[in-house]
């Protein structure tokens, strides 16, 4: 017979905490409600909030201006979930007043030698790569934005 009435009891318990803690969480989702869009807000700012360089293009990392755009070059990018990929890519930004056909030879890692020459005519969207390297591979996207025209070049690591 006490065997029956310890588990009931144990039941009964561990059915109380589970209502207290279910009771709690509505409480705290109820005061908390009010302050979500100023946390997020406050959150987004915070200095360890950065977008992740495959969906931003990676940090700037060399701007060449010239008389009608800039070209900004950004740092290559590898990064994988765990872990540097073994392919990955460079980004090129041109901003401005961009001409007819873009022609650029890209030094991407500054190591004073041309890694690659690139030809984009804006007007037909065809872009050309001629590699001057053999850690570069292809053209992954070139495409007109809102502040000009960008190209990210496939990169072996």
């Amino acid at each position: 017979m006490k065997l029956i009435t310890k588990n009931t009891e144990m039941k009964k318990i561990k059915m109380i905490a589970g209502v207290m803690w279910a009771l709690a969480g509505l409480l705290a989702i109820i005061i908390l409600f009010p302050g979500i869009p100023g946390l997020s807000t406050t959150l987004a700012k915070a200095p360890f909030m950065k977008i992740h360089p495959r969906y931003s293009g990676g940090e700037e990392m060399q701007e060449i201006v010239t008389d009608c755009c800039t070209l900004d070059v950004r740092k290559p990018v590898f990064n994988g979930l765990i872990g540097d990929r073994k392919e990955g890519f460079v980004q090129l930004d041109w901003r401005g007043s961009i001409p007819e056909v873009i022609q650029d030879t890209i030094d991407y890692n500054l190591d004073g030698t041309a890694d690659f020459y690139i030809t984009v005519n804006t007007g037909s969207r065809e872009a050309l790569l001629t590699g001057l390297s053999k850690k570069v591979k292809d053209i992954r996207i070139s495409t007109p934005t809102s502040y000009g025209w960008a190209v990210r070049v496939n990169l072996e690591k």
